[in-house]
């Protein structure tokens, strides 16, 4: 039986502990190899933002997955990067890891729901927000 190839879609939450459990869980269930893709920010696609959180995500999803994740940089348009990678590769599930709902773009996007297009199993993992609170004399001055 043959690793199970699991592409990883995300940019902002690429080490998030939801993303990381996910991966872990996935380990845990028998032999897999897994991409991380990285689209290039859409704000700002000429600079290294994608690479750099490619070298900070793949040191924690290694340690998650038991074994070397392999980066790549995508297209900016987070769709077109999948399809791109997709047409290169085969692979047996994607999971897009995203930010809450609130403020996600890809789900705005509907993005998993246009990945499945392509006959590929895909999961959703969205990032937890996190709580803060103000101290009482903070935002004033």
């Amino acid at each position: 039986m043959s690793d199970r190839r699991i592409l990883i879609v995300a940019h902002r939450t690429a080490a998030s502990p939801k993303l990381l459990a996910a991966v872990a869980e996935r380990a845990a269930r028998g032999p897999c190899k897994f991409t991380l893709l990285v689209p290039r920010p859409y704000w700002d696609p000429d600079t290294e933002e994608a690479a750099i959180t490619l070298e900070l995500a793949i040191p924690l999803l290694d340690a998650a997955a038991g074994s070397h994740v392999q980066g790549i940089v995508g297209a900016t348009d987070p769709y077109e990067a999948v399809h791109q990678t997709l047409e290169r590769e085969k692979y047996d599930e994607v999971i897009v890891s995203t930010l809450p709902e609130r403020i996600s773009r890809w789900l705005r996007l509907d993005l998993a729901h246009r990945i499945e297009r392509f006959g590929v199993p895909v999961s959703v993992v969205t990032a937890e927000q996190s709580e803060r609170t103000l101290s009482p004399g903070a935002g004033s001055g």
